[in-house]
Order: C-alpha cells, then structure tokens, then sequence
C-alpha cells in the first residue's frame, strides 16, 4: 500500500468527498457513515486521521453536484414530496413552534431520506400527547442537542400521506423536542449565511420556489 506521505492531502480529501456523497445520494447513508467507508475505499485504512478527511461542507456540495448529472431528473421531485409532507407536519405541529432541519431543508434530500423536524415548547410531552391523540405510533429515542448539550427526546415514526397510495414508500419523520428557551439564537444564519432550520412560512416559500424553478433546490 502506498503511504500517505505520498498522497496529495487536498486531492484525498476530494475523493473521499466524491465516494461519500455517492454513498449518501443513492444508499442513503448518513454523512459520518459515508465519510468513514469513503476513506477507507479510498485511502485504504481502517482509520483516517482527521486532517486527511472533508468536512460536510466539501461532502454537501458534492452531493448537489452528483444529484444535478444523476439524479436531475427524479430528485427534485422527491425533494418536494418531502417538503410538503415536512410542511403538513409543521401545521399539524404548529404550537409547539415546528422547525425543519437537515437535508429536505438544505436541498439535498433524496429517496432514501427522513423528515427531521424539531419542536420548541415549555412541555415536550405535549407533543408525544398529541400524536398518541391522533393515533400515530412512535419510536422513543435520543437525538445529540444542535448546540452540544447533551442530549433531546426524538420521536419517531412512518408516515404516508392519505392522498398517496399503499405502494408508495412512508417516510421517517423525526422529531427532536426542545424547550422554548432552547429558540433563543438557535435560528441564526452560519458563515455562510444559512439557516440551519426553516419555519413554516420559510418552507412553505421554498415550495413555491420550486413551482418557478422545478430544477432549483
């Protein structure tokens, strides 16, 4: 095997990007899970120093870019699909303050995707109420706080919308619960200037964004 030392850093860096954001766009696999199996085809170890490894950043952009010549045709579709039923949840879900997070929100959600919702409210089992009033069965689990805290209940289950036919796949919709104070800042924007979770009417305005552009995310 060829040493490191011998590899161009940048270079190895771009290819895992490219294998991962493959992984991601066609198997689904979360971005920690592609990033390791995209070192090890590439670098060929078992364990990868950190330096030799793209951020999530490099990996995302990759993404859109394999979705846009492999997937142009289909994704966008399957991306709106996820939004409107993310954004029916959201009105369901509406006081207990719903946001949507994670791929659907950024764009790069696909088949293979869920829904990750968070809700901000005084008493989180409010919501596990709801959903129990409604007849929806959920999954408990635990979700790492977005600011490093520990960690939040995440409430999890399958959906289908009623419009939509038995052979239709149900999507995973997560929802992690916050309290209302966990809001205060969590809404501002990165470096980049982007928001790392929409409100409705942010949602909302990214479906009527696809309706002038079908091909945008």
């Amino acid at each position: 095997m060829v040493r490191k030392s011998h590899f161009d850093p940048q270079r190895v860096r771009e290819e895992i990007a490219i294998a991962a954001a493959r992984m991601i766009a066609e198997d689904g696999l979360d971005y920690s899970t592609a990033k390791r199996k995209a070192a090890r085809q590439v670098v060929g170890e078992t364990r990868v120093a950190g330096e030799w490894l793209p951020d999530n950043d490099q990996i995302e952009e990759e993404i859109r870019e394999y979705q846009s010549l492999f997937q142009g045709d289909s994704q966008p579709a399957v991306l709106r699909r996820l939004r409107e039923i993310a954004l029916d949840w959201m009105q369901r879900l509406a006081p207990f303050n719903p946001y949507l997070t994670g791929a659907v929100l950024g764009g790069t959600a696909g088949e293979h995707s869920d829904i990750h919702l968070q809700a901000f409210c005084d008493n989180p089992k409010e919501v596990a109420l709801y959903l129990l009033n409604t007849n929806v069965q959920y999954d408990v689990s635990e979700t790492r706080h977005f600011a490093g805290r520990g960690y939040v209940e995440t409430l999890s289950f399958l959906w289908r919308p009623t419009d939509e036919g038995r052979d239709t796949e149900p999507v995973g919709i997560h929802v992690a619960l916050y309290s209302t104070d966990d809001l205060r800042g969590a809404v501002r924007a990165d470096a980049r200037g982007r928001l790392a979770r929409a409100d409705v009417r942010a949602v909302q305005a990214l479906i009527d964004e696809s309706d002038d552009s079908p091909s945008s995310n």
